[in-house]
């Protein structure tokens, strides 16, 4: 009985072991099959397996041609990027997702992004913003791991860890290059309360559009042109910025149906406090037609030693504060939209905000240019939009009006940049049929100087007197 029992067992072990090396084992004549799951023959959809199964795979890929075209005996520049990437999401577990996304980029050529030029010494702005800014040499080394999170999800909130993508007043997107800025952190959505909404969180790492690096909060600050401190010397904040990391808490209310107020806030430890509040009136369409309207006003203060004792070192001077303030005022009638908006940077002292972390929040922001690090501005905007809805065409012409403070009044004037006017030029075209998917824009900025710039063209290069091109397709599945 005893060998009988032996030899069925040594007949088990070696018909196990067979079909295990069978398992690892890939014949030449067969596909490879190295990520293949587990084969079940049923789906259990409480299992964890069962929840990567069944989530959402996306891609896009994008292409983005840039050209400056400077005032002349200035140097002109143009780029060609290409890239692409996937994103994947679980579903749900227990109410827990996880995700994870990629993207990589290609210089497919452009000009020599290495070259300052000649006259001024000063390097190219739009271009080299397509890649990394801080190699421009770097062509084909281009990647990085934008999303790596972790999700809990409780009715119709929710709970994010990790590295994320969002989207806010300070710290936003500002998606005009090849990839967005994303940021690492703790990130909710509450929306339990009826007509409120509320999103926040605490972020201790960011990753600014045209990096491939990720930063601590505070080191992310200065990896775009630093400008001079309020006494006219470079700044040099860049590595120097001490801070555990920056806290954001946005409240938007809608008492009734076409009234929407919102507030945000944002403290960036041992540096700066920055608050916002706006509302926005939207009436019913009667005929085709709407009218909207918004104000809004910022107020921002120094914390501490705005982030190192050093007056170079530092990025906000202590005790130092700003307000800002603006109106927009539109009417919509069935596929025309018009709008106009004025913005107030008052004069005691510069509003800031790390370039790197997103765009301006005015009403009178046009894409291309910012009027961050300056105060004292007078700003007007009008835009002009029209749809054809049956093309899926989307065009817009908008110009804007910017009196800003003399170049060399330091105090007022991070950039150096003159007063200007801007027009700006958007087409915009999602495919159908075979093409679905694919969407593309063409952008034509036009910038025009209006201010002193003492016979110094640093204060001119790639700032204005110039004209700017853009066009980028986006397919996405």
């Amino acid at each position: 009985m005893s060998k009988i029992l032996y030899c069925t067992l040594l007949i088990a072990t070696l018909s196990i072991l067979a079909n295990t090396l069978r398992a690892q084992h890939q014949e030449l004549q067969e596909k490879p099959a190295i990520w293949k799951g587990k084969l079940n023959q049923y789906e259990d959809s409480s299992s964890l397996l069962y929840a990567f199964k069944t989530g959402k795979v996306e891609g896009h890929f994008r292409y983005f041609f840039s050209a400056t075209d400077n005032n002349r005996g200035l140097t002109d520049y143009y780029a060609n990027a290409f890239g692409g990437g996937l994103r994947y999401e679980t579903a749900k577990f227990y109410g827990f997702q996880m995700a994870v996304s990629g993207f990589y980029i290609f210089n497919i050529g452009s000009s020599d992004l290495t070259r300052r030029d000649s006259l001024t010494k000063l390097m190219n702005r739009y271009e080299i913003g397509l890649f990394d800014v801080q190699d421009p040499s770097n062509k084909n080394d281009l990647d990085r791991l934008e999303e790596f999170y972790i999700k809990y999800n409780f009715r119709k909130s929710f709970l994010k860890y990790g590295r994320q993508l969002i989207n806010t007043p300070f710290i936003n997107l500002q998606d005009g290059r090849m990839r967005p800025t994303g940021v690492e952190g703790i990130w909710f959505e509450l929306n339990e309360i009826k007509k409120v909404h509320a999103e926040g969180g605490w972020i201790y790492a960011i990753s600014p559009r045209s990096t491939v690096r990720w930063f601590s909060t505070a080191h992310s600050i200065g990896v775009y042109p630093m400008g001079v401190t309020t006494n006219g010397n470079r700044s040099n904040y860049f590595g120097n910025i001490d801070s555990k990391g920056v806290f954001l808490l946005g409240i938007r209310y809608h008492p009734v149906s076409w009234i929407t107020i919102s507030g945000w806030n944002m403290f960036l430890e041992n540096v700066m406090n920055t608050t916002m509040l706006q509302v926005d009136f939207k009436n019913a369409r009667t005929n085709g037609t709407q009218w909207i309207l918004g104000a809004q006003f910022i107020r921002q203060d120094a914390v501490n030693n705005g982030g190192n004792n050093d007056p170079e070192k530092r990025y906000i001077d202590p005790k130092a504060n700003t307000m800002t303030a603006g109106i927009q005022l539109g009417y919509l009638y069935r596929n025309l939209e018009l709008t106009g908006a004025y913005n107030r940077i008052f004069a005691n002292g510069r509003y800031l905000m790390p370039r790197e972390w997103g765009r301006d929040p005015f009403f009178t922001f046009l894409p291309r240019e910012r009027n961050e690090g300056l105060g004292d501005v007078h700003a007007t905007t009008i835009k002009l939009s029209y749809n054809f809805p049956a093309q899926n065409l989307r065009t817009s012409l908008a110009g804007g009006y910017y009196h800003l403070p003399d170049v060399k009044n330091y105090r007022l004037n991070k950039y150096g940049m003159p007063s200007y006017t801007q027009l700006n030029f958007d087409l915009r075209l999602n495919f159908k049929g075979f093409l679905n998917g694919l969407d593309m824009q063409m952008l034509v900025v036009a910038k025009f100087n209006h201010g002193n710039i003492y016979n110094d063209k640093r204060f001119e290069f790639n700032k204005v007197n110039m004209v700017l091109y853009n066009l980028v397709f986006n397919y996405h599945f």
